[in-house]
């Protein structure tokens, strides 16, 4: 798989759905560093708290460890206690590392601690490995990037790069999702690639309802590019914020770049730049992303034909939504519809995927 900041890929079938933890739960194990930031290392507890089946009940379980079990200090200044040791790695089915700022060794790519080395060695074959911004080091430094495709905070790339040449950094997107290895970008791009995991993992429904109860959305658009520094325009410049709303109540319509640059009230040169500039890629691509996304909304969430799907997204045909699910999601319709509603009747006006 590939980095797909705006369009996820999907996975063949549930099977990271359930685990070894309580009650045949995923168990997710968190790793705690000496000099973890407090935020970034509640993030899973929050957000795959959040996620419930139908009746209410969790569908993970969430444990915070340390390497070797013993408590350790935080960047601000406070003992945590973890709750297990490197065991809880051994039997997670996902293991978290967030970010830590107590190994400056790291980003002249030294070696891992003696025990933190160990703890990660321990981590059972299979697991899902995933790292919240700078939690990328520990697993470069581990060798478990090499040869993927990676990303971590885009302000710390350069240094990334010089210290795991092996390791092909995309600092542009919020996360990458590379199968059973996983990376991304600093702070709330964690809580997106969270989300993303609930979403592989059980589909868009529970994922919209851990979202709400986390007060963030189930997806952002773009990547980290929108994000990196730049030159703060003038206070009388326009944005294309509007132009992009109008947008998303037409998806259905066949929208041309030259629509979209005569509501914004720029020429196409002027509008494509500043799109680009705001949101971290064209508008063709951003207006296919959220057509695909409403397109995945339906399949998941209505028996409509396949045909009625790819008009109400504004892909025109069956045929023209099939080719766009299988470029950026390998996949055909009638395949994710039935990977995300398993039990969903097959509607008899069904076009063939």
């Amino acid at each position: 798989m590939s980095e797909a900041p705006t369009t996820p890929p999907v996975p063949a079938a549930h099977a990271t759905a359930t685990g070894s933890g309580p009650d045949g739960r995923h168990l997710v194990a968190v790793l705690a560093l000496p000099g973890f930031p407090p935020f970034e290392l509640g993030i899973p507890s929050r957000v795959f708290g959040q996620a419930t089946d139908e009746h209410g009940e969790p569908l993970y379980e969430v444990v915070v460890c340390t390497a070797d079990g013993a408590p350790v200090l935080s960047d601000s200044g406070f003992t945590l206690q973890p709750a297990a040791g490197p065991e809880a790695l051994a039997a997670a089915d996902t293991v978290i590392v967030p970010p830590t700022h107590a190994m400056p060794e790291l980003a002249l790519g030294g070696p891992l601690p003696p025990e933190v080395a160990a703890a990660v060695a321990g981590i059972r074959p299979g697991a899902r490995l995933v790292s919240i911004c700078s939690g990328s080091y520990v697993l470069a430094a581990a060798g478990l990037l090499d040869g993927r495709p990676a990303t971590t905070h885009w302000n710390l790339a350069p240094e990334f790069r010089r210290a795991f040449p092996r390791v092909r950094v995309d600092e542009e997107v919020l996360f990458v999702d590379d199968g059973d290895v996983l990376t991304s970008a600093g702070v709330s791009a964690g809580v997106d690639l969270c989300l993303h995991l609930i979403r592989r993992d059980h589909g868009a429904a529970v994922t919209n309802r851990a979202a709400r109860m986390c007060v963030v959305p189930p997806w952002r658009d773009g990547g980290q590019a929108q994000f990196i520094d730049r030159p703060v325009p003038e206070p009388t410049v326009a944005t294309t914020t509007a132009t992009r709303a109008w947008a998303l109540e037409r998806l259905a319509e066949p929208v041309t770049l030259t629509e979209l640059a005569t509501h914004a009230r720029m020429s196409l040169r002027t509008f494509t730049r500043r799109f680009r500039d705001e949101v971290g890629m064209t508008p063709v691509q951003w207006l296919t992303a959220q057509r695909l996304e409403m397109a995945r909304h339906l399949l998941e969430s209505s028996d409509l034909p396949v045909d009625l799907v790819a008009h109400r997204s504004g892909f025109g045909s069956a045929n023209s939504l099939r080719q766009h699910m299988r470029s950026a999601l390998g996949i055909s319709p009638i395949a994710y519809r039935r990977t995300f509603r398993p039990h969903a009747p097959a509607p008899a006006a069904a076009l063939p995927a």
